[in-house]
Order: structure tokens, then C-alpha cells, then sequence
């Protein structure tokens, strides 16, 4: 029937006999609507991916060895993840061999974007500290190790090795060291396997990279004249470990 046969056709008609009642949908009361997760809530993802998304943009990484029920809802819905942060100008990067996901702030030499997520530079410290754990990873993996461990007083004796031989604050430069490993630890670079011992994570490789790893340590003895033979042998078979 046309519109205009609906507009035209007498009002009795039009309230003819009704189709049963049980072809209707009960009215649900306003009441008894499903308000959302929280008053107000005009969200659409259900809260399980809503948790992922949070957790992507508090933590520096998700890792699927952690927490696989997360992981797996990352997997199922990344497509629905990844728009809400490209909606915010935020990549998300999933490395599947690595089991890990993490986020990186999207930058347009053509577009105005405004900047999120701030740039959190490492002290010195910690970026010597970070240098060392990524050399001995990447050692023990070349020697076909399945992880690498290292324990806080070689850290810190190998690292108060590139500060100023002349430096008295010994005790200064130890406290940061032991601050710089805390750090790392809670970024989940290494894990504390027991009291003053670390197992370095694969996520060292995604911080530091082989090429930035190379610059920093030839800027290291070239800055202090470290000799440093394990350094030198990993940096020659560089290509090799990539």
C-alpha cells in the first residue's frame, strides 16, 4: 500500500482488527533500560576490550605471556582497538613473534597533531644500564641461550665503568644504578627471578634497537674510552644477530 492510500483511507479503517498481542515486543520500561557500564555511559565496547584499551594507554606494554586473556581479546578485536587510538593519533604495534603489543605516538610532517603521549627520556644511569642488559641479551641469545640473567652487582660494577674514573660520588652513582634497574624492572624489561637477580625480557630489543644499541655503544668509548672486549665481539657480529 502506497503512503497516499495510508493518507487517504478512512480513519475506521485504519484501526481495523489488530494483529495479536504476542506479535508485539513487550515495552521495556526506561527504568529497566540497559544503562551502560556507568551512569551515562554511551560507550559500545563491551568492557573486556574497553579494559585492554585502558591497559594499552596506562602501561608501556601488553605482553601475552602475562596476561593471555587480554592478549587474546587485543587479537580478537585489534581492528576496533586501533581505530579508538588512531582516534587519539596513537599507533598500536603488535609483534606477534615477540608476544608483545604497545603504542607509539603518530607524528605528520604534514598534519598539526596534537601530542599524547610525552616523551619520558632515560637518565644516564639508566641508559647505561639498559646498554648492558641489551648486550648481555643479545650475547646469551647468539650463544643459543633461550634467556639471558644477570645479577644487580654486575650491572652496577660494569656500568660505574663508563662514569669518570676520578667520580667520588660512589655511592650516589651506585643508588642510581639500583634505581636505573628498578625502573627497567617495572617497565618489564627485566624480571626478578630472585633476591639481586634478573632475567632480561625480549621487550630490551624493542627499546633498544641493534642500530640505536651500536651508536650508543661506540659513543660510550669514544666518550670514556671503555674498553670493553664482549662489547666490542657482540658489536662486530652485529648483522649476524638481527
Amino acid at each position: 500500500m502506497s503512503d497516499t492510500a495510508v493518507e487517504d483511507a478512512p480513519a475506521e479503517e485504519l484501526a481495523g482488527e489488530q494483529p495479536p498481542a504476542e506479535a508485539f515486543v513487550d515495552p521495556v520500561p526506561m527504568e529497566e533500560d540497559d544503562a551502560g557500564q556507568f551512569a551515562g555511559d554511551t560507550g559500545t565496547l563491551d568492557a573486556s576490550v574497553r579494559r585492554v584499551l585502558v591497559r594499552l594507554l596506562q602501561r608501556r606494554f601488553l605482553v601475552a605471556d602475562r596476561d593471555r586473556a587480554q592478549w587474546r581479546t587485543l587479537l580478537e578485536n585489534q581492528q576496533v582497538i586501533e581505530s579508538r587510538l588512531h582516534d587519539l593519533y596513537v599507533h598500536l604495534v603488535v609483534d606477534h613473534d615477540r608476544g608483545v603489543a604497545y603504542k607509539q605516538q603518530v607524528r605528520s610532517a604534514e598534519t598539526e597533531v596534537p601530542i599524547l603521549l610525552k616523551d619520558d627520556p632515560y637518565t644516564r644511569a639508566e641508559t647505561l644500564v639498559l646498554v648492558h642488559l641489551r648486550t648481555v641479551f643479545q650475547r646469551e641469545r647468539g650463544a643459543g641461550e633461550s634467556s639471558a640473567r644477570v645479577d644487580v652487582e654486575e650491572v652496577e660494577q660494569t656500568v660505574l665503568t663508563y662514569f669518570e674514573p676520578d667520580d667520588r660520588n660512589l655511592a650516589t652513582r651506585q643508588t642510581e644504578i639500583r634505581n636505573a634497574v628498578r625502573r627497567l624492572e617495572k617497565e618489564g624489561l627485566v624480571e626478578e627471578e630472585s633476591e639481586g637477580r634478573y632475567r632480561v625480557t625480549p621487550l630490551v630489543e624493542i627499546v633498544l634497537s641493534n642500530e640505536r644499541l651500536v651508536e650508543l655503544r661506540t659513543w660510550l668509548r669514544e666518550q670514556n674510552g671503555v674498553r670493553d672486549e664482549d662489547t666490542t665481539a657482540t658489536a662486530a657480529g652485529e648483522e649476524d644477530a638481527r
